[in-house]
């Protein structure tokens, strides 16, 4: 398991260094890229530079990388996974400066499915900083799975990464399957709606459809957990969307930031916005069987009790993060 690092933010100079170490880190990587070094070589050679703690992580993650791995028939690997823990801790801690609240309203042991607001980012930071939270903050803490777009998972490279720290598809049975095997998954029900929004519009949740998440909920006897996470809509504050940039990636949507693409590759690098994360308590199914999974008026119901709940949630944690970014 993981070991969990000392709780509490440190002073503001330290984070400017934390940012600064991870960007020369970045660019030692691709320095070595470019004079013909292979992406592991690379990552170990710029290792070097790194303080102990972190240099030992690099070159865990690398080990887990190259040598032969065991993951489950999803692709997850825990030992990457337990390697890749204290870079996304370093964002959790100095980029983001994260609290967060609730973890212990998951359950210790057997399946439950998290509801969380989508950031409508391409890549699956607020699941990752989810599972750090649960990581840090609950007494038995475990690594959950996370539903990713299809094309996230048809890139070459990203996918197996994505898919070693727990990324899976969306698709309703391979949920049920997941959360029959008592494991967590975290899902985002507005996904696609709530990639359109405008900036001005963030933390404010589109429908949640029919109620598909509820059925599956029922289905697999899985107690649903709203988990309400403020600072991830603003980690790229839309201006509008390019659909040029999305035909020739194949992206589902490409968003023009303040800083993309006009200051290109680095223009994807996520604003250090502050993030808050609260795990709610659980919703009560204990009055419904897997038979209420047919009764569609009973899903859109439960679903817009979690959803109402949710924004709710939204709007608290919002005042006390108090501003996005200062």
């Amino acid at each position: 398991m993981v070991t969990k690092p000392p709780v509490g933010d440190p002073p503001g100079e330290q984070h400017v260094a934390a940012a600064e170490l991870l960007a020369d880190f970045i660019k030692d990587v691709r320095v070595g890229i470019e004079d013909g070094l292979g992406p592991a070589s690379a990552t170990d050679a710029a290792a070097a530079t790194l303080p102990a703690g972190l240099r030992d992580a690099v070159e865990a993650l690398v080990r887990a990388a190259t040598e032969e791995s065991r993951p489950d028939p999803w692709g997850f690997d825990e030992a990457y996974a337990e390697a890749a823990y204290p870079f996304a801790d370093l964002l959790y801690r100095f980029w983001w400066r994260i609290e967060a609240e609730g973890a212990a309203n998951v359950p210790a042991h057997g399946r439950a499915l998290l509801v969380a607001n989508d950031s409508g980012s391409l890549l699956p930071f607020d699941a990752a900083m989810v599972s750090v939270a649960l990581m840090k903050g609950h007494p038995l803490p475990r690594w959950p799975r996370f539903q990713v777009s299809d094309w996230l998972l048809s890139l070459p490279l990203i996918s197996t990464l994505v898919r070693r720290l727990g990324g899976v598809g969306a698709a309703p049975a391979l949920a049920r399957r997941l959360l029959r095997r008592d494991e967590i998954l975290i899902i985002h029900p507005e996904v696609g709606r709530g990639a359109v929004k405008p900036f001005s519009e963030r933390y404010r949740l589109r429908s949640f459809g029919r109620g598909s998440f509820v059925e599956t909920a029922l289905e697999a006897g899985a107690p649903i957990i709203p988990v309400a996470i403020v600072g991830a809509e603003e980690i790229y504050p839309k201006l509008g969307e390019s659909k040029r940039l999305a035909r020739l990636t194949g992206a589902p949507h490409v968003p023009i930031t303040p800083t993309f693409p006009w200051l290109g590759p680095l223009g994807l690098v996520p604003m250090p916005s502050k993030w808050r994360i609260e795990f709610c308590e659980p919703v009560d199914l204990a009055g419904l069987g897997p038979e209420a999974a047919g009764d569609r008026l009973t899903l859109i119901d439960v679903a817009e009790s979690v959803r109402t709940t949710l924004q709710a949630r939204l709007g608290e944690n919002v005042a006390k993060r108090g501003p996005a970014y200062w």
